[in-house]
């Protein structure tokens, strides 16, 4: 599938919508997904998308050569990384669970802690990252130039003679845009469509608006209030036992900027802390949206729980316990779901995912030779 074909065919789950009885009432405060909102100063075009769709699978954006933005965010393993914590830049080791880029285009801000304000700048954060693409902007900008495919593409999307690494994270931005899923059986079923759900989501549904309140922090049409919480997540286990992974934690708490006593005692992700510096931000992240998550195994920002049926038991037991303790939302409590409503929900979950997407790759364009002048 093409990025224009997943954005003919996003927009057409939208618009093409039956009406259908609703013989079961709908809970407030939840909707089915629309289009994503396309930025003023980045509008959408068949071009853009398409040059955007080549930049994400090209390692052209990163320091060696080798680290696209689809080695993080793999399009068979839910756009993201099935495994704890991300894979890093070559002799380095990420620190974090990447996430899905399905659905980013909704979030009013991007990361686990909110570090980014657009696709855009996720794009760029993500190439010259220290653990992630390792990239400069002039290098990268220079080896775009190199090739005569992305001349060509840079000057009839953007009219530049010189091809713009701004630009290319303009592009990949747009692609991202594309990268929506609007027709889960739980959108279907939000529209009108009673048969849509199971009569067992149907009960996990209600367990999620009710007894369950996930509701509280997933809802709306993303499934989240994008707020900041900490849960009690247990902290990374290669924290304790990984060197690589030892060294990268301390190098982002010095990189992100910590009191000394922090970076000799601290063990686990501060989060949101990083970005505020206020105490009481301590172990925060933002709520995720619950779409695409069939496939975007482990789940939390350290990739601890395995399953979604371990994250309900997490939520069931009343969250966990990490180091940031005085910071942990009094909105987790043990819920006392039994064994079938822990099923019932967990079914639920599922129909916030609708098919995989899973677009054939394009070819990436070859560097060459720029042309010498004749005199």
């Amino acid at each position: 599938m093409t990025a224009r074909s997943i954005l003919t065919a996003a927009a057409l789950a939208v618009l093409a919508i039956p009406a259908l009885a609703q013989d079961n009432p709908r809970p407030e405060g939840l909707a089915p997904l629309g289009p994503p909102p396309i930025p003023a100063d980045n509008p959408m075009t068949p071009e853009k998308i398409a040059l955007g769709e080549k930049l994400f699978f090209d390692p052209v954006l990163s320091g060696n050569y080798a680290m696209p933005c689809s080695s993080c965010h793999l399009p068979d393993a839910g756009w993201a990384v099935q495994s704890p914590i991300s894979f890093g830049y070559p002799g380095t080791t990420h620190w974090r669970n990447s996430q899905t880029v399905i659905n980013s285009a909704y979030y009013g801000k991007l990361f686990w802690a909110g570090a980014s304000g657009s696709l855009e700048h996720q794009a760029r954060s993500a190439a010259r990252g220290g653990v992630a693409g390792n990239g400069e902007d002039d290098m990268m900008e220079a080896r775009l130039a190199f090739i005569p495919e992305y001349r060509k593409a840079f000057r009839e999307v953007f009219g530049d003679d010189w091809p713009s690494v701004r630009h290319a994270y303009m592009a990949i931005a747009a692609y991202e845009r594309t990268l929506v899923q609007t027709d889960t059986p739980f959108d279907e079923y939000m529209r009108g469509d009673d048969d849509a759900l199971t009569d067992e989501q149907k009960r996990g549904l209600e367990l999620f608006a009710g007894k369950a309140n996930c509701i509280a922090c997933h809802n709306g049409p993303l499934l989240t209030n994008e707020a900041y919480y900490n849960l009690g997540v247990p902290p990374y286990e290669g924290w304790e036992t990984d060197e690589l992974a030892q060294i990268t934690f301390r190098f982002e708490l010095y990189a992100k900027g910590v009191t000394e006593e922090m970076y000799r005692a601290t063990k686990d992700d501060p989060g949101l802390y990083f970005r505020t510096k206020q105490k009481a931000d301590k172990g925060k992240f933002r709520v995720p949206s619950l779409r695409y998550t069939a496939y975007t195994f482990p789940y939390m920002h350290n990739g601890m729980l395995e399953t979604l049926r371990d994250v309900v038991t997490f939520y069931n037991e009343g969250g966990g316990e990490n180091e940031f303790a005085a910071t942990k939302t009094g909105l987790i409590q043990p819920l006392g779901l039994n064994e079938t409503e822990v099923d019932e929900l967990v079914a639920f979950l599922e129909s916030l995912s609708g098919e995989e997407i899973l677009p054939e790759e394009p070819e990436t364009p070859e560097m060459q030779p720029l042309p010498v002048a004749q005199n």
